[in-house]
């Protein structure tokens, strides 16, 4: 039998889907048949609870949600304010309970829905300074689990990619450096960075039918980075080509 992702006559939200994952997120759905409405700013602030409800009350029914609008800003861990913590966790963790929540209230009727939130390979580990960020991401998925647990009996399905170094405009700086990256890349199995729409092929996968018996699930798109404990990648066995690893 041929599985098809498809999202003909579906209702998508996705939030931050004006750039980076969320663009390339929105671009495939709408490929895939879907309407997709995009929650960004300045009209939809993930902060405010206010304007989310309003978002969300302007919409009839809605299959499925993509928990992704998310902020990080490197700064060391010492000189980490207050203020800039709670600004990274009120947007990228805090931002995602009011999206889940309000969208598990909009599913609950109909007994069906997907949820899939946009994590990180740093809600596993603790990359220097990105506190803030690190420890939103991590967050998350207590979130993804509580929820796909809670919701699971309505029919509700919670799940997350977890993307590793991809090719946004948040990180199109590392991209610009090429000695960065073949440093970087020498521990990633795959020999380089993603890019936007790999990961918004697993987001269409996790909020698709074809994942029909799948939450809770936690999918890892870093290119093997999080299976590697030693770096696969070096010069006797490979040669760094612009932006990326080659066997010789």
């Amino acid at each position: 039998m041929k599985i098809m992702v498809t999202f003909e006559d579906k209702t998508v939200v996705v939030t931050g889907g004006a750039s980076g994952i969320g663009a390339a997120t929105v671009t495939l759905l709408r490929e895939c048949g879907a309407t997709v409405h995009v929650f960004d700013l300045p009209a939809v602030d993930v902060t405010k609870r206010e304007t989310l409800e309003a978002a969300f009350a302007n919409l009839g029914t809605v299959d499925a949600v993509i928990a992704n609008a998310g902020i990080g800003r490197p700064i060391p861990f010492e000189t980490t304010t207050d203020a800039d913590f709670a600004r990274t966790i009120d947007v990228n963790l805090a931002g995602v309970f009011r999206t889940v929540q309000i969208a598990a209230e909009k599913m609950k009727g109909r007994r069906r829905g997907s949820i899939v939130l946009t994590a990180s390979t740093n809600s596993f580990d603790g990359e220097a300074d990105l506190i803030a960020y690190n420890a939103s991401k991590a967050g998350v998925l207590g979130i993804l689990h509580t929820a796909a647990n809670e919701l699971g009996p309505w029919g509700i399905r919670v799940n997350a990619v977890c993307p590793g170094l991809i090719r946004t405009p948040l990180t199109q700086a590392h991209f610009a450096r090429p000695e960065t990256l073949k440093d970087y890349f020498r521990a990633i199995p795959m020999g380089r960075g993603g890019e936007p729409r790999e990961v918004a092929q697993a987001i269409a996968f996790l909020a698709s039918e074809a994942a029909s018996y799948i939450t809770g699930a936690s999918l890892l798109v870093d290119g093997g980075q999080m299976a590697a404990k030693f770096s696969p990648w070096n010069e006797e066995r490979g040669e760094f080509l612009d932006d990326h690893w080659v066997l010789s």
